[in-house]
């Protein structure tokens, strides 16, 4: 049985790591693909763009034609990779923008 010190210490310790997780993050870009219309699509498209070297988070947004590409700290994203990703899932990139960290919230 857990006491509610043992409850605050485990508490304090997962909000440490998401906090340390949040600010290790790089920078964000906004990928526009044109027909991205299932989550079958957005499966396909994710699967190539984890191919990428630092990537780290991916976001999908299947109404709104999307997928918001987070990267490892200190890494970029080279929009000829991710329009290569996109071609190899069998979809056209539509347009391709960084974003400022509170843009991809």
């Amino acid at each position: 049985m857990t006491t509610p010190r043992l409850h605050a210490a485990l508490l304090a310790l997962v909000v440490s790591l998401i906090s340390t997780i949040a600010m290790a993050t790089g920078p964000s870009y906004q990928v526009k693909v044109d027909g991205l219309a299932c989550p079958f699509c957005a499966y396909g498209i994710e699967k190539q763009l984890n191919k990428i070297a630092g990537v780290e988070v991916l976001e999908t947004d299947i109404e709104g034609g999307r997928v918001i590409v987070t990267m490892d700290d200190g890494q970029t994203l080279d929009e000829s990779q991710v329009e290569q990703a996109v071609d190899r899932a069998g979809f056209t990139m539509k347009g391709f923008e960084p974003l400022d960290t509170a843009d991809s919230q």
